[in-house]
């Protein structure tokens, strides 16, 4: 491997937003040149929280969808590897193996799967949903990935794959390296409650056009104190600024608005119009690529065949250091068979 190697992804539960944008998509882009890079679109994971038929037959349209956001955002296919999880079968057999290294009360200490459970709304966590970390070790692990560009509130998985890899090496000697995490910022949901999240419905999607973009920011939450515009208004934790700061690049237009928002001399209506002017802006050209990109009949399969092909080169690869570094036998093949029947013609096998 000439470059370092980077490993991220996304579930496929929909199309992506500024939230994804701010939190890895960005970093993505700005790394695919100096990295080499992978990225998963993790469908299995999607199991680990919506296991019902419904959720599952929408997977397929998520993964189109998705692969069109991350041309959009500027990811380049030439360059990138784009997979989907569920067709490398050397996940599953790392995942197994990953299982038997770490333990039950580890994974119970990782914070977000009670959220991921709360979320979701269950009632009880299932086994696969504790063991998402160990996956996703599985995925990270697997192209033997250095690099992990995520969002602040997932920092603690990698940290799971981490000890997995050093406990790994440790017990069967170097195969993996320790991945260390690039982390992204947690953009707040427009609802200013929480993260920006599609199952809370507080977002703003890079495939929103024009008037919904709008829409979504005139009912922003902003300074609930501030019930009329000539009161003083709190800047720090607003949202709407929060969003100013992250894609308003006139850094002279948000300070003044800052200055005056603070002071009394500005209303919501303004502050808002600017933002949604500014987040149409940047969302423009990805709309416009989005349209060329999707107007190109076969286009997104043909990347996810080649991005399969590609990773299943490197799982390959992988598996069979794991499995001479554990001392486990490979897949058997027909002329074992042969030879086994040579050598003990007395077995009988199926």
């Amino acid at each position: 491997m000439n470059k370092k190697r980077i490993l991220t992804g996304d579930r496929p539960t929909g199309k992506l937003h500024l939230g994804h944008y701010v939190g890895s998509l960005a970093n993505r882009v700005r790394l695919q040149e100096e990295y080499e890079c992978f990225f998963i679109i993790a469908d299995l994971h999607v199991l680990t929280t919506r296991p019902e038929k419904e959720h599952i037959l929408a997977i397929q349209q998520n993964i189109h969808e998705i692969v069109l956001d991350y041309l959009t955002v500027g990811i380049d296919p030439q360059q990138s590897t784009i997979f989907v999880q569920s067709a490398i079968p050397g996940i599953y057999e790392l995942n197994l193996i990953f299982e038997m290294l770490v333990s039950v009360s580890r994974l119970e200490r990782v914070p977000s799967l009670k959220e991921m459970a709360r979320d979701a709304r269950l009632e009880a966590m299932p086994f696969g949903l504790l063991g998402y970390p160990v996956l996703q070790a599985a995925d990270i692990l697997l192209p033997r990935a250095h690099l992990v560009p995520v969002a602040r509130d997932n920092e603690a998985h990698v940290e799971v794959a981490r000890e997995i890899a050093r406990r790994f090496n440790r017990l069967y000697g170097e195969v993996f390296p320790e991945p260390e995490t690039l982390v992204g910022e947690v953009l707040v949901g427009t609802d200013g409650q929480a993260k920006a999240s599609k199952s809370l419905n507080n977002v703003i999607y890079l495939s929103d056009d024009a008037a919904t973009v709008e829409r979504k920011v005139r009912a922003m939450y902003t300074d609930p104190q501030r019930v009329r515009a000539d009161i003083p208004g709190r800047v720090e934790g607003n949202p709407v600024f929060i969003y100013h700061d992250a894609f308003n690049p006139d850094r002279e237009e948000v300070e003044d608005l800052k200055e005056r928002y603070r002071r009394g001399q500005v209303g919501d209506v303004e502050v808002k119009e600017k933002l949604a002017r500014a987040i149409n802006a940047f969302l423009e050209p990805i709309r416009e690529r989005r349209a060329y990109y999707a107007a190109q009949p076969g286009l997104i399969e043909d990347i996810l065949f080649t991005g399969m092909q590609r990773m299943r080169r490197e799982s390959d690869e992988t598996m069979s250091l794991v499995r001479e570094a554990m001392g486990l036998a490979g897949p058997v093949t027909k002329p074992d068979l042969i030879m086994q029947r040579a050598l003990a013609p007395g077995l009988i096998f199926c």
